[in-house]
């Protein structure tokens, strides 16, 4: 009675350590209780081995797929369309005499046709050994299961819709939509065959599980590693990771000193720049003494006018909009700037500036008093602004009435307080409140009282004077004071301006 079952093809369940296989039945022995299975599929997934064996105690449920027709071939190679796979080079599971597992290997060489047997998962290893148990029966275990299964009413189902999708080559092509049904109802079954039995009756404890973890525990675990492994601490869930900018480095070899000046005087004014060193203010009569010093070793006012000039010039250009305003295809949107200057060597700083910005292509408009005696310095400062294609005003009529780009005031000096009470300073003071352009103050000085024209940025050199909220935002420029002039008036210096030439101080 076994010999009729060889040619099925058939699923064995061989519990949770072997899987599921499936094939087609080649030998069935009622003496060893063994069943052997040709081109198996282990777990979806084609073996390497051309057949396997099977002994009963290893068998949990043997579900029979398909049973051939009378005059199907039950040896032959070339199999139909719903063969399980190819064969290739394999092993037989099987039992020696001691009762552990062994593997044999077997070589094989033939193929068949593609599979339309769902996958499972995937198994890396098909090379297994397995030690199953002994197990007495007084009758047939294959053949009691092939009984069983014939009488069911689930084995006639998949019987019928196997027979109606596996047919002979030699028989008619069935539709595609009856192999796709077949298909469909073999998956149904796959996923929602099982015993209904085997649904548990109650809910997964979410909580109950979720109490059984320490998360104190555990973080403290992590930070105790962290501190004998010298890594750096991840922090607590609450804690916010440190941000860093793309200028700065993660990594710090020593511990940075923001406290790089110091003044012999009290400060009445500290600023910071933007990573974060303090810079002091000076009174203006140090400030005065550091450049007569650096004058006698050597940095003439010629010197210190030229690079000032060239510092706020360079400011001045990045205000007006540096490279997207001034570039050769924009010559229609020329920017406007009006210098306003005295007869002293502010108003010579500004000049210089002035004579910068002509150079790249600004429309300047120099404002300058008419005097009859003015300084050297201011003299010389003229004499080459007169050179470029700007334009020098000595009344306030002559300047524009429409708002320029930028107003740069170069009016006041401390050692000419005089000059606040002629008409002219008024008025000029009156034409830039008037003009509602932006206002940047070169070197401005300290005023007791408000000043006439509110700076939106200031522009101080060396190191800033205490400047109030009138001057706006403070720069510093570096107009080349060597280092060991500030240590001879007393003032130990590190330069806070890095790579820059100008740079923005902040409030400390």
């Amino acid at each position: 009675m076994a010999t009729d079952w060889l040619g099925s093809i058939v699923s064995i369940n061989c519990g949770d350590s072997l899987g599921v296989y499936q094939g087609r039945v080649s030998a069935v022995d009622q003496v060893s209780q063994t069943i052997s299975l040709t081109r198996p599929f282990h777990n979806g997934v084609k073996c390497l081995v051309p057949e396997v064996t099977f002994r009963a105690g290893d068998i949990t449920e043997l579900k029979i797929l398909e049973i051939p027709g009378p005059g199907d071939n039950q040896h032959s190679g070339d199999l139909h369309q719903t063969e399980l796979g190819p064969s290739g080079v394999g092993c037989q599971v099987g039992i020696n005499q001691n009762g552990t597992g062994k593997l044999v290997k077997k070589p094989a060489s033939s193929s068949s046709a593609p599979q339309n047997i769902p996958k499972r998962t995937d198994v890396k290893s098909q090379d297994a050994a397995v030690s199953p148990q002994q197990q007495q029966c007084s009758k047939s275990y294959v053949d009691r299961h092939m009984e069983s299964l014939s009488q069911s009413k689930s084995f006639r189902r998949r019987h019928n819709s196997w027979s109606s999708s596996s047919r002979h080559p030699n028989q008619a092509t069935p539709k595609k939509s009856g192999l796709k049904n077949g298909q469909m109802k073999n998956k149904d079954d796959e996923c929602f065959g099982d015993d209904i039995e085997e649904i548990p009756d109650t809910d997964f404890d979410f909580e109950g599980n979720l109490a059984l973890f320490d998360k104190a525990a555990v973080f403290e675990e992590i930070d105790t590693y962290e501190r004998r492994s010298g890594t750096r601490s991840r922090g607590i869930p609450n804690e916010r990771p440190t941000r860093y900018r793309h200028d700065e480095n993660i990594l710090e070899s020593e511990p940075i000193v923001y406290r790089r000046i110091t003044v012999p005087h009290n400060v009445s004014k500290e600023f910071c720049t933007d990573s974060g060193l303090v810079v002091p203010s000076v009174s203006y009569e140090l400030h005065k003494k550091l450049l007569s010093v650096a004058e006698k070793h050597g940095l003439t006012l010629e010197r210190r006018l030229e690079m000032t000039g060239v510092c706020a010039s360079q400011m001045a250009l990045t205000l007006l909009g540096g490279p997207n305003r001034l570039n050769p295809k924009n010559v229609h949107q020329r920017p406007t700037v009006a210098l306003l200057c005295g007869p002293h060597v502010k108003g010579a700083q500004g000049i210089s500036c002035g004579r910068h910005l002509a150079n790249h292509d600004v429309q300047v408009i120099l404002f300058l008093p008419n005097f009859v005696k003015m300084l050297e310095s201011v003299t010389n400062e003229l004499s080459l602004f007169s050179k470029t294609q700007g334009q020098q005003v000595s009344s306030l009529k002559d300047l524009p009435t429409s708002p320029v780009d930028l107003v740069i005031n170069c009016l006041d000096c401390p050692e000419n307080v005089f000059l606040r009470d002629q008409p002219w300073y008024k008025a000029a003071v009156a034409w830039a409140n008037q003009n509602r352009a932006p206002v940047l103050s070169i070197d401005p000085p300290v005023h007791e009282v408000e000043q006439g024209i509110d700076a939106k940025w200031s522009l101080a050199l060396g190191l800033p004077l205490p400047l109030g909220e009138h001057a706006g935002r403070i720069y510093l420029c570096d107009i080349g004071i060597p280092q060991q002039v500030f240590q001879e008036v007393g003032i130990n210096y590190h330069s806070p301006f890095g790579c820059k030439f100008v740079i923005p101080l902040h409030s400390a």
